[in-house]
């Protein structure tokens, strides 16, 4: 049985080997500059590590083969990276990871999750949207969400279209725009 744990120091590295193994499926859709990027540093996981911010899915044996990294952003808590070894794709760990996330806001009375990612990706935007994620038009982003655009605009994220999404927790009122639930979500480009 997988379960969610805080994620010990000693696991860090692992890590790091989890992301690159996920990041090499970005090879298949055209973006082999992304399966090329390098993960955090050991020093910047540690820092997550420290503030209790990041969790991992373990197999039986309690190995890590799926992990979520987490800010507070704007009162929110925003996922910075979630990350699930190819070999345990597919088996509802990263949502498992996320439903973990949004039970730890609730408890801390946080009312969302917030993340960004690409627009066009199969297992990033189309597949958040099925965990509960709506898109965020550029107007319902946040000052600590544009910030975050913008530092992903200079790593050279923007060469593909990106998105920010939010999951609402407690039920709170989403912007009158917000597409109906049965309808497909808009893209704040128009597409």
């Amino acid at each position: 049985m997988v379960r969610v744990r805080g994620v010990r120091r000693g696991e860090l590295a692992v890590l790091r080997d989890i992301e690159r193994a996920a990041g090499e499926c970005f090879r298949d859709v055209g973006m082999p500059e992304i399966a090329d990027d390098e993960p955090p540093p050991l020093d910047v996981l540690a820092g997550y590590h420290r503030a209790g911010r990041a969790w991992v899915a373990v197999d039986p044996a309690d190995q890590p083969v799926g992990y979520l990294l987490a800010d507070l952003v704007d009162g929110n808590l925003h996922v910075e990276q979630v990350s699930v070894h190819p070999r345990w794709a597919r088996r509802g760990l990263g949502r498992r990871l996320l439903d973990h996330l949004a039970a730890r806001a609730e408890t801390d009375g946080v009312p969302a999750l917030t993340l960004t990612t690409f627009a066009d990706v199969p297992w990033n935007a189309p597949y958040y949207a099925r965990c509960g994620f709506w898109l965020l038009d550029d107007r319902d982003l946040t000052p600590g969400l544009r910030a975050i655009r913008r530092r992903e605009a200079a790593h050279g994220l923007d060469r593909w279209p990106r998105v920010g999404m939010r999951r609402d927790l407690d039920g709170a009122d989403r912007p009158a725009h917000r597409p109906d639930a049965d309808r497909p979500a808009h893209r704040p480009d128009g597409g």
